[in-house]
């Protein structure tokens, strides 16, 4: 069950495994370079999001943009990607099935790109390396997980509704230049448990 990232996202356009793909205007795959070393996998797509079929391209996008310039990147040079590929309705939280139907997607996406990093942004994302971990304490903390460097971070939205953690959101990324200079000197971690309640702190 591999294949291209193209076929994952069409399969992705076409799929009717949870509930979500009711009410989705398009289907948000992914988007970004089929070899990129690193891979950013946040929670779910918003109303701009739905309505183009791309990730990250409302407000928190604009300042995932700015994140990457800060570190010399652009989105061509990263892939971006949700734990779930259709928007919730109202923008309410990704509920467990939804991402278990998701699951096979991003696990096939990161099959083939091959990240050596993958950034999480959000609680939910985070809970699949970092099962009943409070994002509030692990954030900025590095650890590889079955050859890759697993990096919890705030979602750009939550620094956009607490000012507050813009900074610490800017220094979590300043972090990654470095991080992966470095993932030699890491040593792999015990695989998680899947998490099956999420953290919400």
């Amino acid at each position: 069950m591999g294949g291209s990232l193209e076929r994952i996202a069409a399969e992705v356009r076409a799929c009717r495994s949870c509930e979500l793909h009711y009410g989705r205007s398009n289907a948000v795959p992914g988007e970004g370079a089929a070899d990129a070393r690193v891979m950013f996998i946040g929670e779910g797509p918003g109303f701009h999001e739905d309505q183009q079929g791309r990730p990250f391209v409302g407000a928190a996008g604009r300042f995932l943009d700015e994140l990457l310039a800060m570190i010399d990147l652009q989105r061509e040079d990263v892939f971006i990607a949700n734990v779930i590929k259709c928007r919730p309705p109202g923008n309410r939280d990704p509920r467990q099935k939804e991402i278990e139907a998701c699951r096979e997607y991003l696990e096939r996406q990161i099959a083939i790109i091959q990240p050596s990093i993958i950034v999480t942004l959000g609680r939910y994302s985070m809970a699949r390396y970092f099962p009943n971990a409070k994002i509030s304490q692990i954030h900025g903390q590095a650890r590889k997980i079955e050859g890759i460097l697993c990096y919890p971070m705030y979602h750009p939205a939550a620094a956009l509704h607490q000012p507050s953690l813009r900074r610490v959101v800017e220094d979590d990324m300043a972090k990654i230049p470095d991080l992966i200079a470095r993932i030699d000197d890491f040593a792999d971690a015990a695989p998680p448990e899947q998490a099956t309640q999420l953290s919400l702190l």
